[in-house]
């Protein structure tokens, strides 16, 4: 009879080992002294201390499509940092520090290198806004991905006073809104820019004069962090919405109380080239654009 092995099933079990090993080197240099035991542990183990009344808040999301365009380049060392500020921004909205952060990758065929990449992005990332990276997954699944396929999720959690949440409540007419810069698509509506710029390399790799470079290097520019940016104002922040899927249109509804509006002036910004290629080259309707698209606005602060 034929000998079977897991290596022959296709998952490899000590490049795993390997690839976790290379993501744990990264992780340490993100630990704090609250931490107790990280990466390479069965459970992270966090010491909670320092607040009166304190809320956790919880965040989990991915990085979508855009995933494909870094595939198509193999150059994942910014996928990370998409992946750690896309979390962050969604818990600063109610005002809390980030503490600790998880990951999951998947991969049809584990590439030790390939990893690392990944996992150097989580923990600059991590870095900069003092988060723990304190542990993760990583899992080869053949037939379930295809060898160059991955995928790629994120865990955080962080912590706010009780009396410093900030929910909107107080926000009443005329109180102005005020849009924060993104830094381009972040990591939402890829699926519809990949489809009118394709995803092959070459297609990727064109140069387009209104944006100064490759489309590709265009669509890998990190998502913005807002945290530092943020913190040191939040007292005086009465709700605020990351602008990611549904844009300004889902979003910024989601933290004004019942019975309030908000108008956007269009000409307070220029929309980044960008967007307005994409509206150009996929004759993309405006409404669909505001609502796909964060149209260079990537975090609101009322």
């Amino acid at each position: 009879p034929i000998k079977e092995s897991y290596a022959g099933a296709g998952v490899n079990i000590e490049i795993a080992a390997k690839a976790k090993e290379l993501i744990g080197k990264h992780a340490q240099s993100t630990l704090r002294p609250e931490v107790l035991s990280g990466a390479g542990f069965f459970g992270g183990l966090f010491e909670f201390k320092g607040y009166k009344q304190p809320v956790l808040v919880s965040s989990v999301d991915g990085v979508g499509t855009k995933l494909k365009i870094a595939s198509a380049l193999a150059k994942h060392g910014t996928i990370g940092i998409d992946l750690v500020n896309h979390c962050v921004n969604d818990i600063l909205t109610c005002g809390a520090e980030p503490l600790f952060f998880l990951d999951y990758i998947a991969m049809g065929k584990l590439v030790p290198e390939q990893v690392e990449d990944i996992a150097r992005g989580l923990a600059q990332a991590c870095q900069e806004v003092g988060c723990a990276l304190i542990g993760g997954e990583t899992a080869e699944m053949p037939e379930l991905y295809a060898k160059e396929d991955y995928d790629l999720a994120g865990f955080i959690i962080g912590v706010v006073e009780k009396t410093q949440i900030i929910k909107g409540k107080t926000i009443t007419i005329d109180d102005t809104i005020i849009g924060l810069p993104s830094s381009g698509l972040h990591t939402n509506g890829y699926s519809l820019a990949r489809k009118i710029f394709g995803e092959t390399t070459s297609a990727l790799n064109k140069y387009y004069p209104e944006l100064g470079r490759t489309i590709g290097e265009e669509l890998l520019e990190p998502h913005r962090s807002y945290y530092h940016q943020l913190k040191s104002l939040l007292p005086l922040i009465k709700g605020m919405a990351h602008i990611t899927g549904g844009g300004l249109i889902d979003n910024v509804p989601r933290v004004i109380p019942q019975g309030l509006g908000a108008r956007f002036n269009s000409q307070a910004w220029t929309v980044p080239p960008i967007f307005q290629l994409i509206q150009q080259r996929g004759n993309v309707d405006r409404q669909e654009m505001y609502h796909v698209f964060n149209m260079g606005i990537g975090m609101v602060i009322i």
